[in-house]
């Protein structure tokens, strides 16, 4: 394995002494990408690696736009806003929206100041999955973003995949009180995936008890 391969792995095992140590040895691997195109930082966002993004930002690595907002850099987003604005309304390389990203791993700052130069809340991947701010905000459990998404016109009973909805991603995820904020502004209780599933069949095969006893009481079966 070569020191860049070893180095995405390290990231993805979360084993941030090797990552420190492989960086130490030769600096000039923080510019590796990975097959899939993806650097070292948003590499370690994807795979839940907090501290190895951080170890990686505080090695002062400059962050491209797409990895400072998935990242949770307010002032690097605010910079390079400010240069160009079209980019509040731009998407990652590998297809996401660059604000779908913020809402996703957490971000509300940097979600609302781009919402405010220009996002479009609804905006969809253009990579074949279909995920917007909403669905990775509900899928990531980020309550407090997924109300304020749909306080500001996301569509609570937007499809995306096979045939999931945010409520039916928030059923399989176990996000109880994204559940009632979802129904709460105008999902749809009884939608089903491609394949017949609704939100309480869901939370019974993942053993959410508490969310399925939840929906049958609001009249699903």
């Amino acid at each position: 394995m070569d020191n860049a391969k070893e180095l995405f792995a390290g990231i993805r095992a979360g084993d941030a002494a090797a990552v420190r140590s492989l960086l130490d040895a030769d600096p000039a691997l923080a510019g590796s990408k990975n097959e899939q195109g993806q650097s070292l930082v948003l590499a370690a966002v994807y795979n839940g690696r907090a501290e190895i993004r951080d170890l990686l930002i505080a090695r002062g690595i400059t962050l491209e736009f797409h990895e400072a907002a998935a990242a949770g850099q307010f002032d690097r987003v605010k910079q390079l806003v400010e240069k160009n604005p079209a980019l509040s309304a731009s998407h990652s390389p590998d297809g996401f929206p660059v604000f779908a990203l913020a809402a996703a791993f957490g971000h509300l700052p940097v979600a609302r100041y781009l919402f405010e130069k220009g996002a479009q809340v609804n905006a969809a991947a253009t990579n074949g999955t279909g995920y917007n701010a909403l669905t990775g905000a509900v899928t990531g459990g980020h309550a407090e973003i997924v109300a304020w998404l749909l306080e500001n016109g996301a569509d609570p009973n937007y499809r995306y995949g096979p045939g999931y909805t945010p409520l039916l991603a928030a059923a399989a995820n176990g996000h109880l009180e994204i559940v009632k904020t979802l129904l709460h502004h105008g999902a749809n209780l009884l939608a089903k995936t491609n394949d017949g599933k609704s939100a309480v069949s869901i939370a019974d095969e993942r053993k959410h008890t508490s969310i399925a006893e939840f929906l049958r009481g609001q009249g699903a079966a």
